[in-house]
């Protein structure tokens, strides 16, 4: 045996430390590879079709990305939140699967669609709200929790038009006016916290009386619109009666009146006639007396069917007439 072959512990030691050596050499390389991944990792972030991306760098606002691929500084510098700007978000209030639960209790309100009516009637309302982000900066620095401050003030709003009006309005002739109100005021309402949040539709969806009280309430409309019924079916026949004879009597009163007219104005042409007559007799007597005369025969003669015309020397006028005829026994 060689003794030279074996090593002795500063031997196993040195070759130890050559080996660790060996791998402490690569070790600072490996992490700077580390640093840069990560680096490169949060250097490039991309913001969707519908959103805008609001930076930050060191927590402070400095501008807005557009859609696209994008470079920031890595390491925390500079965050990117991006905000969906284009989509239509949507709140249901009085929906069953929608449950509040308040920061006081730890139960759960599920009353928030029963409201009180200008009439102190309860509705049972369920309505939705849509709205949009239309200014991102203000949505992310400005307030905090919008959707909880959309439902508090879509509540609040909606509770106080629905008890400015009556039951039957809420039901059925006012619900596109307080849709349009609801939203107006809720934007005015938005705008002044400065939420950054448009809102695009409020639209009630079902209106009913509560649950307990449904059968009373339908017997009351079904009792309504009975007499609605009964009161249309009387206005239709006063409608087909009585315009009718208003029209009879307006039409017997005209023919009264055109009657009495049409007597005064023969009267009065008569009267003339008459009184032209006399002037022309005062004239000529004899002369107005031959053509009264012919006038008469000009009215007797036509409606005369046999004419005998008699010499005044004949004694008798019996030689004329056929009395063996036919028609002698009627002559």
């Amino acid at each position: 045996m060689n003794w030279k072959d074996i090593r002795g512990p500063d031997d196993i030691i040195d070759v130890g430390k050559d080996k660790f050596s060996n791998f402490g050499k690569w070790l600072p390389l490996i992490i700077l590879g580390l640093f840069v991944l990560l680096g490169l990792n949060g250097l490039i972030y991309s913001i969707g079709p519908d959103e805008v991306g609001v930076v930050q760098r060191f927590g402070k606002y400095t501008g807005l990305s557009a859609p696209g691929l994008h470079a920031k500084l890595p390491f925390g510098i500079e965050k990117v939140t991006p905000i969906k700007t284009e989509k239509i978000f949507k709140e249901e209030f009085g929906s069953g699967s929608m449950r509040v639960k308040s920061n006081y209790s730890s139960g759960h309100y599920f009353e928030e669609s029963l409201m009180l009516t200008g009439d102190l009637n309860i509705l049972d309302v369920r309505w939705i709200v849509q709205f949009k982000v239309k200014d991102p900066v203000k949505l992310l620095f400005a307030v905090r929790n919008p959707r909880d401050n959309i439902r508090d003030i879509s509540e609040v709003v909606m509770r106080r038009l629905v008890g400015d009006y009556s039951v039957d309005e809420v039901l059925t002739t006012e619900r596109e006016e307080i849709d349009h109100l609801a939203q107006q005021e809720m934007q005015e309402i938005l705008d002044d916290y400065q939420t950054g949040v448009q809102i695009i539709t409020v639209k009630l969806l079902d209106v009913n009386p509560p649950e307990k009280v449904k059968p009373a309430f339908n017997e009351v409309n079904e009792a309504k619109q009975e007499k609605e019924k009964m009161i249309n079916q009387a206005w239709e026949a006063y409608n087909k009666v009585i315009p009718k004879a208003r029209g009879e009597a307006e039409k017997t009163i005209r023919e009264a009146e055109g009657y009495g007219l049409d007597k005064v104005n023969r009267a009065n042409g008569e009267a003339e006639r008459f009184m032209a007559t006399l002037e022309a007799y005062k004239r000529s007597p004899e002369i107005t007396q031959k053509r009264l005369y012919l006038e008469t025969l000009m009215d007797v003669l036509p409606e005369a069917k046999e004419k005998y015309i008699i010499d005044p020397r004949q004694s008798s006028i019996l030689p004329l007439l056929d009395i063996n005829g036919k028609r002698g026994g009627g002559q």
